[in-house]
């Protein structure tokens, strides 16, 4: 009986021990979240983001909790970029300006303003997207509670973001990134143009011509998607190479990264095979792009597929409407290494599910808020 007592109070104490390694290595994770571009709609983002928010609420027994209280970065392209700085833009208070729901449902209910047709041309025969019409929203959107009239910048978020665009002055990516605008004004630019920026798809918008909050730094911008249709590769080179942001991340092995993608209309998955339009090289190319993102972060990941989660649907980016539940329903769809993919029986609503368990395991991140809430003496 005192040798099975002893041998039980041996294995508790282990017990104890493998369980404290185990919780710091959890905690330990950078959590990257990351939102494609792609279409108008945001069918795909919108009901996982929703989904995302509900539950960790849920898991956590907290109504107001949020997503950026359990992501370390964020980062988003095209109507990815714009969700993802309305859920990570300071309220003034230290808060998101939007919950995850609010940002979806805005975007939902002002979709005919982002993105209003008009004929231009001399016998206004072609259509394009009106340029006043978004711009004038994005500045209503990243106008802050704290000082009225106050435009937004990227040094004004709760966490850091990463937004990508193609400069054509320099005919190279240009990546915003809040690490940056907190190292110079010349890299801070107001919100309401970086999501712009993210958004001028060509021959839909004209390139977007703007400036740093000083002046210094001018970009002729269109769509980032051309480039980063999926940023969550950008996200993770960053989050590697930013020592001052993350000191603790020295491989992929201490990251967790939830890659949401935007869906792909009907057309684009059952296209005619035989035939190869313009139009189609341009889907060709920025389905590739995010796919070709999401099959190395699988393999990169293949030693834990825990720590990397892509939500993606088909068939449902084409539609003017959407419901979560269908979105929500459909299988994944898991790449394999070296190429292939396989449908599981998991559902995308069940992946949100499963990672969330492991981003309330992590505990709220601890990263310091706004560069402009760490020194309220100084202005910014």
């Amino acid at each position: 009986m005192e040798l099975s007592k002893v041998t039980l109070e041996i294995f508790t104490k282990l017990e104890q021990q493998w369980l404290s390694v185990s919780q710091c290595g959890t905690t330990s994770k950078t959590r990257i979240l990351s939102i494609d571009g792609g279409g108008t709609t945001a069918i795909v983002s919108g009901a996982a983001l929703i989904h995302l928010e509900d539950q960790i609420r849920l898991q956590t027994n907290d109504p107001h909790a949020q997503i950026i209280d359990y992501f370390d970065i964020i980062t988003g392209t095209g109507i990815g970029a714009i969700l993802a700085a309305m859920i990570t833009a300071d309220d003034g208070f230290g808060r998101p300006l939007y919950t995850a729901r609010d940002a979806v449902n805005f975007i939902a209910d002002r979709n005919h303003e982002f993105y209003k047709m008009k004929s231009v041309g001399v016998f206004r025969r072609r259509r394009r997207f009106s340029t006043k019409s978004i711009e004038n929203l994005l500045k209503r959107v990243f106008q802050g509670k704290e000082s009225e009239g106050k435009s937004l910048t990227l040094k004004d978020t709760i966490k850091p973001l990463l937004i990508p665009c193609y400069d054509l002055n320099t005919s190279a990516p240009f990546v915003f990134s809040r690490a940056d605008a907190s190292e110079s004004p010349s890299f801070n630019f107001e919100l309401w143009k970086v999501c712009r920026a993210t958004s001028s798809t060509p021959s839909l918008f004209k390139p977007f011509q703007f400036a740093s909050v000083d002046g210094k730094t001018s970009c002729s911008a269109v769509d980032g998607g051309l480039v980063m249709n999926n940023p969550a590769a950008a996200a993770v080179t960053h989050v590697l190479h930013n020592k001052r942001d993350f000191p603790s991340v020295n491989s992929v092995e201490d990251l967790m990264v939830l890659s949401i993608g935007n869906g792909a209309p009907a057309n684009r998955v059952h296209r005619d095979v035989r035939e190869c339009s313009t139009s189609t090289v341009v889907d060709i190319a920025l389905d590739g792009v995010s796919e070709t993102v999401d099959q190395m972060l699988g393999n990169a990941f293949s030693w834990n597929r825990t720590d990397y989660a892509r939500i993606q649907a088909f068939g449902l980016g084409g539609k003017g409407s959407w419901e979560e539940t269908e979105v929500l329903n459909e299988r994944v769809l898991q790449s394999l290494p070296f190429g292939g993919k396989r449908l599981l029986q998991e559902t995308n609503g069940n992946r949100i599910e499963r990672f969330v368990q492991r981003l309330v395991a992590t505990g709220k991140s601890s990263l310091p808020p706004s560069p402009c809430k760490i020194t309220p003496l100084v202005s910014c």
